[in-house]
């Protein structure tokens, strides 16, 4: 077989390094085709090395040309200017577009690749916070992707308009978008890079739209997809970085950091998209576990990336005992971001206004939350509404109202297995039944609360739990998150409950547990696909054990298979 055809298989099996060398090869012996000039791009550029690979994209451009394969050249072009952008070139990358809609100009026929145009128009319009135009552009790309068969424009139009619908508040449609752009992602449809931006984008989409069921799903998909190519850099990283948050939020810090730091090693590998995350989910686990030196340089070298490290870093400021300075930063912050980058901002802002002495911007902030769950039926929005209207309630020096909010939010948590947001529900509860006379309540909330911030490291939080005179609340932002039901009451919507059906006593998590421990999961590799430490998985297990009177993995097995769970 000579070194072009294995430089194809290679591609072919997305073993992209040795795709690379092959074909690199190949073009020391003579010129490579012009498809295969692109797919050596392609290999270059997911392995981490994007500017070469635009170099040889544009290599591959006028071969199409020389060719006379206008179409082909059409495309190379817009990838070109796609890869400038995420590269950060706007100017290069504009002038690429411009090219390529010259030669569609000048085609005597319809290109098939016309639609990819509309996709850049559109991401202007999401960085704007224009939804209305967005989606326009969007629908463009699918319907001309649909229209004249190209899977790549289709997909990404599909994409496009789902985030643009989640900016404007039409959640259901706009996930359900998402979930058909991944359709085509999953069957093989799409071209590798189009492939990577689909996942990674609705992933994001799902935490701005506070669905973490699909933030689970899309993001264990998009390691099994990551894992599958051989020496894949490119989009790894931001897969790294959408673990660390899933860890964070579900208690495992340890884990949490590892993945961040490993996102970061990606990221300057090539990955870049991955370097803010890597930084700022560092930067929340210093911060929660107190070390605040360490946390306020992971927050700056983020904002270097150009994105404001918000929430993370007003909260850092009011950790610090600087209520006044959170506010500012966070409000600057909000002050003309879309809309749904607000939305993931609105807790923290109850929590900051509250410290800071203004109780009509916590009451307004609370109220925005609050409304939103009208459109966003998502039971993380729903905990954060009631978290935060319990907290501004018992400001208001109304406790007894307080406590049903509260008592919601903290079920919600459990369903959703976050430990550090449900104990800090029980820490205000706490509060709450001590300024009710119900000291025997409030012993029992402020022990629990304990175990959980001692167990996790949580030292601010356990020193501000030991300091029940003080009238501020401390309501950590959590973006798609998830926690520890230790003794979780039934889940509170249809979100939670789409494993646990006929579980009978088990809890929503502790029936996925039943369900990978039937599938033969080790208790490590069940923490890693659910995002959570071995140590938790323990405990479930533990729990169901307890619950169903079994004492055996095979005994669980056999429940899994006679209640409809393996």
């Amino acid at each position: 077989m000579s070194t072009l055809a294995h430089g194809r298989e290679a591609y072919a099996e997305r073993r992209w390094p040795d795709a690379v060398g092959q074909y690199t090869a190949a073009d020391h012996d003579a010129e490579l085709p012009a498809r295969d000039l692109e797919q050596l791009a392609t290999s270059v550029i997911l392995t981490g090395r994007g500017s070469e690979g635009v170099d040889i994209l544009a290599r591959a451009h006028l071969k199409y040309l020389a060719d006379g394969d206008y179409s082909a050249a059409v495309r190379c072009a817009v990838w070109t200017g796609m890869n400038l952008i995420l590269l950060g070139e706007p100017a290069r990358s504009a002038g690429w577009f411009a090219r390529a809609h010259r030669i569609i100009e000048d085609l005597p026929e319809p290109c098939p690749f016309e639609g990819l145009l509309s996709v850049p128009a559109g991401l202007g319009a999401l960085y704007r916070g224009d939804g209305a135009a967005a989606a326009e552009a969007f629908t463009r790309a699918a319907d001309l992707g649909r229209a004249r068969g190209d899977a790549d424009s289709a997909a990404l139009g599909t994409l496009g308009l789902g985030q643009a619908k989640v900016m404007l508040g039409e959640f259901d449609d706009g996930l359900a978008l998402l979930d058909e752009a991944m359709v085509a992602v999953t069957v093989g449809e799409i071209s590798p890079i189009p492939a990577g931006i689909i996942y990674c984008a609705v992933i994001e989409t799902c935490r701005l739209a506070f669905d973490l069921h699909r933030a689970h799903e899309w993001t264990r998909a998009l390691d099994r997809w990551c894992d599958a190519q051989q020496s894949l850099v490119a989009f790894s990283g931001q897969c790294q970085m959408h673990r660390a948050e899933l860890y964070r939020l579900h208690g495992a810090w340890t884990e949490a950091m590892d993945e961040a730091k490993a996102a970061l090693d990606l990221a300057f590998r090539g990955d870049r998209m991955a370097t803010y995350g890597g930084f700022y989910e560092q930067g929340e686990i210093h911060r929660l576990r107190g070390d605040f030196d360490a946390a306020e340089a992971c927050y700056l070298h983020a904002q270097e990336t150009g994105f404001p490290p918000q929430p993370g870093l007003a909260l850092l400021r009011l950790a610090q005992g600087r209520p006044d300075q959170a506010r500012s930063l966070l409000r600057q912050a909000m002050d003309g971001v879309d809309p749904a980058y607000r939305r993931r901002m609105l807790a923290a802002r109850v929590e900051v206004e509250l410290a800071a002495g203004d109780a009509p911007a916590a009451r307004a902030a609370a109220e925005e939350l609050t409304a939103l769950c009208a459109s966003i039926d998502m039971p993380m929005l729903h905990a954060l509404a009631e978290q935060s209207e319990a907290a501004v309630l018992f400001h208001e020096g109304n406790p007894e109202a307080a406590l049903v909010p509260l008592r919601r939010a903290w079920s919600r948590w459990l369903s959703l297995d976050a430990p550090f947001e449900a104990a800090r529900c029980r820490a205000l509860l706490a509060r709450l039944c001590a300024a009710l006379g119900d000291e025997e309540s409030a012993r029992l909330e402020h022990e629990a609360a304990r175990a959980v911030f001692s167990e996790l490291g949580a030292a601010p939080a356990l020193a501000e739990l030991e300091q029940p005179e003080l009238e501020q609340l401390e309501l950590e932002q959590p973006l798609p998150g998830a926690p520890e039901a230790r003794t979780a009451p039934a889940p509170t919507s249809n979100n939670d409950a789409h494993h646990a059906a006929d579980a009978g006593p088990l809890t929503a998590r502790e029936a996925e547990v039943v369900r990978l421990v039937s599938a033969g999961l080790s208790n490590r590799n069940i923490a890693a696909e659910l995002f959570i430490s071995e140590k938790t998985v323990a405990r479930h297990l533990s729990n169901i054990f307890t619950k169903l009177g079994l004492t055996s993995r095979a005994a669980v097995t056999a429940y899994a298979y006679q209640h409809g769970l393996a």
